[in-house]
């Protein structure tokens, strides 16, 4: 028997997230040049432009989320996790559950590009950010130079929510907004004991799709009971 739930609808949400600090989400080099940068970020392949993997927004609200649930200080394996985390964002493990929520890759605005392009930045909408680390024993700094989006860019944030069970709307709104309320006092990306990677999440705004009219069910007012409890997981209420 499929462990799929049905589908009433999809909950869409949008909003901007701002850089409150440099951002540091790296990409593979094959070949570094003598001088080159040693670390740079991950880019758009067709506009060049700085941008933040979806990936990036889920794994470290999970991880976040799963700290608060960790007994005895240890958190438990993914296939683990209490029922909650799972059914928001799923597990590939011996019983697949599918997850209810799909991160979109945030892109940089072209608001956010044009001014960054008008400012005498090192590179194309980027900063080189010099650092050093120095060895205890010998004394001797190794320096390095790390490519960051600079603080005040803007990306545009999408996320899709699938309605699959009212009984648990509000507690997964409530999770979903303690998620990103947590994200804010935290960092994404790399280097964030050192200050990288702070965000703020704003203009949030809230969609429904409505599939279960195709079926001639009732509709019920989906959206304004998403909207309270997100609002409530944002002001730090996840019970």
């Amino acid at each position: 028997m499929s462990n799929i739930n049905g589908l009433l609808g999809k909950l869409i949400f949008e909003g901007k997230l701002c850089l409150k600090t440099g951002l540091h989400i790296g990409a593979s080099k094959d070949f570094s040049s003598i001088g080159a940068v040693d670390a740079v970020v991950v880019r758009d392949p067709l506009t060049r432009r700085p941008y933040i993997p979806g990936s990036s927004l889920k794994g470290k609200m999970r991880y976040l989320l799963a700290r608060i649930y960790a007994r005895e200080g240890r958190l438990k394996d993914i296939k683990e996790e209490n029922r909650q985390l799972l059914r928001l964002f799923g597990s590939s493990g011996d019983k697949l559950v599918l997850s209810r929520l799909q991160f979109y890759d945030l892109f940089m605005t072209g608001e956010s590009a044009g001014r960054l392009e008008k400012m005498d930045t090192d590179l194309y909408l980027t900063e080189i950010k010099f650092e050093n680390t120095i060895s205890r024993l010998t004394a001797i700094a190794n320096p390095r130079q790390l490519e960051r989006v600079p603080a005040g860019a803007e990306f545009d944030f999408k996320l899709v929510y699938n309605v699959e069970n009212l009984e648990e709307l509000e507690e997964d709104m409530r999770h979903l907004g303690y998620g990103t309320y947590m994200l804010q006092d935290d960092y994404i990306g790399g280097h964030g004991s050192r200050g990288y990677g702070r965000i703020e999440l704003s203009e949030i705004t809230i969609k429904y799709k409505d599939y279960a009219r195709v079926l001639g069910k009732e509709t019920m007012d989906i959206k304004t009971r998403a909207e309270q409890a997100f609002k409530e997981g944002r002001n730090g209420v996840v019970a």
